[in-house]
């Protein structure tokens, strides 16, 4: 980014609150003491100081505020660094902000750029950035944990180890090239070869992990599906705890997938209700007047398409026609699908069929709602269970593992030395765009202007 000009932000909502902080980043930070402060002198180091905050054209007073200074390089973006707290209101926010827009050199901070200033001054590496903006993000306890894990390191320094291994290997093997035989040991190139083989197999147990970090930064996916009428929208309702679809006896009425975020146990989950299924091939259901309508049909479509990517299905039959069911939700049933059927309190004995063992619920009592969630939350546990590693966060960590694994494998397929060097040279600049050691400039612009501003 190379700007030397001071940036500055609320780093705290805005809003009606008690407090809001304002945080100011650069080399001319320390021009807020002389310019809006008073008394004007600058404070000790991360030392609280009660200080009146004024315009520095007109001389008025705009709030009292607590200030802090973090001088370079002790501070979170390795610069010269100054917060003020003030209170909360909007007038007071306006205020300030419009008199640091007033400072020579000041302006108004990026989105993302007090992290990508402490990235690029050595305070952390992009692992621990995108972290940053995780931990902001954090919706439930398990997102809240994996972004701290992250932000504490542990990805990166599972990486910047791969990356000294691969480091040394790439030596040894360039010092092959440089060196005759006689001033090298005999085995040599078959040890380098066993530790490039015991690394790519490391990346692809790491890579073998069901998605389980991306799946829990993105969110969990449950679809609903069913037959017509099944409930299938009272039951989103139920689990919702709102009147998130509209229910009515009429058949067909959810025509497009309705999307609810809930937090299950700690776990983010996104559960979807879907258009009853059956098969307009074979004629009119009972239950069903539109033979042939288009929109029904994308309707059913976007069902199976959503079914087909979700992490979990829940398959909801009719309990006034149990056990009789459809054959289209029938076939989509498969080991990551909980069967259940609605109405048990219209039901006489309930009873499983075939290999079906269905819980039996009803959406309008609540009856076995408990028995399904704790079924709901026991499946999440089980897909996200701690293997110890850390676990991949971010479609780009994948992406960029996956084309070091290429580069290893080419590496250890190569017949001549200078080959294998110039793959694991290429595999270490793979593991390098992960953590930012290359050049990346574009890279970043991608990731930190998801960021907030003021972080």
């Amino acid at each position: 980014m190379n700007d030397d000009r001071t940036i500055f932000a609320p780093a705290s909502a805005i809003g009606k609150a008690g407090i809001a902080v304002f945080r100011i980043s650069g080399q001319g930070a320390v021009q807020v003491f002389s310019r809006v402060c008073e008394p004007a002198a600058t404070p000790e180091a991360r030392v609280a100081s009660l200080r009146t905050l004024k315009n520095p054209k007109t001389g008025e007073e705009i709030d009292k505020a607590v200030v802090l200074f973090f001088p370079a390089p002790n501070s979170f973006t390795g610069e010269d660094v100054v917060e003020l707290h003030t209170h909360g209101g909007r007038a007071v926010a306006s205020a300030v902000v419009e008199a640091l827009s007033m400072l020579p050199r000041f302006r108004l901070a990026e989105a993302g750029e007090f992290t990508r200033r402490a990235f690029e001054n050595g305070k952390m590496d992009l692992t621990e950035a995108e972290a940053i903006a995780d931990l902001v993000h954090a919706e439930t306890e398990a997102q809240r944990k994996q972004a701290l894990r992250q932000l504490d390191g542990a990805l990166g320094k599972l990486y910047e180890n791969w990356h000294e291994r691969l480091q040394h290997s790439l030596a040894w093997t360039e010092a092959a090239i440089d060196f005759s035989d006689d001033e090298l040991p005999d085995d040599l190139l078959v040890k380098q070869r066993r530790a490039l083989q015991d690394l790519r197999d490391e990346i692809a147990r790491h890579l073998d992990d069901n998605h389980r970090g991306e799946r829990l930064r993105e969110g969990f996916s449950i679809v609903l599906i069913g037959p017509p009428n099944a409930g299938k929208s009272s039951l989103l309702n139920m689990l919702a705890r709102r009147d998130a679809a509209i229910v009515s006896p009429t058949a067909g009425t959810t025509r497009d997938v309705i999307e609810v975020h809930l937090d299950l146990n700690g776990y983010p989950v996104i559960l979807a209700d879907t258009a009853g299924l059956h098969d307009l091939s074979s004629g009119l259901t009972p239950l069903v007047s539109l033979k042939g309508d288009p929109v029904e049909i994308e309707g059913i479509r976007r069902a199976r398409a959503r079914a087909k990517d979700a992490d979990l299905k829940i398959a909801v039959f009719d309990g006034d026609l149990w056990p009789e069911t459809d054959a289209v939700t029938q076939d989509l049933i498969d080991s990551s699908t909980i069967v259940v059927v609605n109405k048990s309190d219209l039901i006489g004995a309930k009873r499983e069929k075939g290999n079906l063992f269905p819980l039996f619920i009803s959406a309008l009592t609540g009856e076995g709602i408990d028995t399904l969630l704790q079924k709901l939350g026991q499946e999440i546990e089980r897909r996200f269970a701690d293997s110890g590693a850390p676990p991949l966060t971010r479609a780009r960590h994948r992406a960029a593992l996956e084309e070091c694994k290429v580069h290893l494998e080419r590496a250890l397929q190569a017949k001549q030395v200078d080959l294998c060097a110039e793959d694991v040279r290429l595999a270490m600049r793979s593991l390098g765009r992960i953590t930012g050691h290359v050049d990346v400039e574009d890279l970043l612009d991608i990731i930190f202007r998801d960021f907030c501003i003021g972080k």
